[in-house]
């Protein structure tokens, strides 16, 4: 694997970590604000919207320009949002300024994860992609509880004047280790919107909205169902969001040479398992032991999906996967921002703490049948990583093409 992985997964620790804190600093910035802890999870859906405008938008306008030019202003884009989160006076200035950090958010990933896969061999696109995100798993094993920890112990502030500093050393990282990588000049566009809009992409969008949204209905209000119904100390929040991290990194470490190897029915068990454990999540709750179990099942069947959505939607845009890979960066924010949404209302209404549970197994469960109706319709050879990186043409002459298209890119 290169070594500019190693700084991609360095960016994505900083987007991690900036974008799954505030579930944890939730009642911390709603005593602070003097606001209820459901509105507070506006600011959780802000970020997310900050990415669903933002992955299209930065994607088109940057698509004539150097590749890790692009990376660079757009991780100087998430530095100044966090800084600005850090120094907001009000819930509004800090609602636009989570708007702010996730602008840049779908577009590092979707033009990263493209540019992860054409480093590699073939064969190793999708385990390519699985190792950036990697950093995004460990900022929740890691970067999460530490930063949650310190928001609790120092103030919420405090945790967006790490994440700061965290998105300068990715940005020295970039500059060190990312060759310079020039866009595609025969793909522009007209052509990438063309690729948006294969059907096949589009259930793709599909299942990551449905599907993904149920981890965020439960994960945006996890702080307090661990407090209120499982009875955990505040401090013992850090563990559980712990756990979870460690569940989204055995997920993503499992799904990348299993996406390699079956990409459908990796995808069709990671949305099956997904629905069944959101189901069980409300009982599980009510015990300390089942309760930790839960959540670690829940980050690992959650983030299993990650890379199997990715990279089938890549797949089938392969003439032109970039904006296809931020929109679906896009989508799994729009799934954000509507799980965090429809878990507040559920709550809201007066159903419980542990209500987000139910809805979110529907909601994972709708996203099942989108991706088991889209393969249905599919006569296509199974997606692999190589027609990613080879455009559709004949693998073996693909293959040599690739490695010597990508020989300079090799760190």
């Amino acid at each position: 694997m290169p070594l500019a992985l190693l700084a991609l997964a360095i960016s994505a620790f900083g987007i991690g970590t900036t974008e799954f804190v505030m579930m944890g600093l939730l009642p911390n910035v709603a005593g602070d604000l003097h606001t209820s802890v459901p509105t507070a999870g506006y600011l959780v859906s802000a970020y997310a919207l900050g990415v669903v405008v933002g992955a299209p938008l930065l994607t088109a306008l940057t698509s004539k320009l150097d590749r890790k030019r692009v990376l660079l202003l757009l991780m100087a884009l998430f530095t100044v949002g966090n800084l600005a989160s850090a120094l907001a006076p009000g819930f509004g200035t800090l609602l636009a300024a989570r708007f702010l950090a996730g602008v840049p958010h779908g577009a590092f990933f979707g033009i990263g994860a493209v540019v992860a896969s054409r480093m590699v061999d073939e064969r190793r696109g999708a385990r390519a992609v699985a190792t950036m995100f990697l950093g995004l798993t460990i900022a929740n094993v890691l970067g999460v509880p530490v930063a949650t920890l310190l928001g609790q112990q120092v103030g919420w502030r405090a945790t967006f004047g790490v994440v700061t500093v965290i998105g300068l050393v990715a940005m020295a990282a970039l500059a060190v280790l990312v060759p310079h990588l020039p866009a595609e000049r025969k793909v522009g566009l007209r052509r990438e919107v063309s690729a948006l809009r294969h059907p096949q992409v589009l259930f793709g969008l599909l299942a990551t909205i449905f599907g993904f949204a149920g981890v965020f209905a439960v994960y945006s209000y996890l702080a307090s169902m661990m407090t209120e119904v499982t009875g955990l100390s505040p401090s013992g929040v850090t563990l559980v969001l712990a756990l979870f991290g460690v569940g989204m990194t055995l997920g993503a470490l499992i799904a990348g040479p299993l996406t390699d190897r079956a990409l459908r029915p990796t995808l069709y068990g990671a949305l099956g398992a997904l629905a069944v454990i959101l189901a069980l999540f409300p009982l599980a709750a009510h015990n300390k032991v089942t309760a930790l179990v839960a959540v670690l099942a829940l980050g690992l069947a959650g983030f299993a999906t990650t890379t199997p959505l990715q990279i089938m939607v890549m797949d089938k845009a392969r003439q032109a996967p970039t904006l296809a890979s931020a929109a679906n960066q896009a989508a799994f924010n729009l799934a954000n921002a509507g799980g965090a949404w429809i878990g507040g209302v559920a709550i809201s209404l007066g159903w419980g703490w542990t209500s987000p549970g139910y809805v979110a197994a529907l909601l994972a469960a709708t996203g099942l049948a989108v991706a088991l109706t889209a393969g249905a319709l599919d006569r296509t050879t199974a997606p692999t990583a190589s027609r990613i990186i080879a455009g559709g043409r004949h693998p073996r002459k693909a293959g040599e093409a690739s490695r010597a298209e990508t020989a300079v890119d090799r760190v």
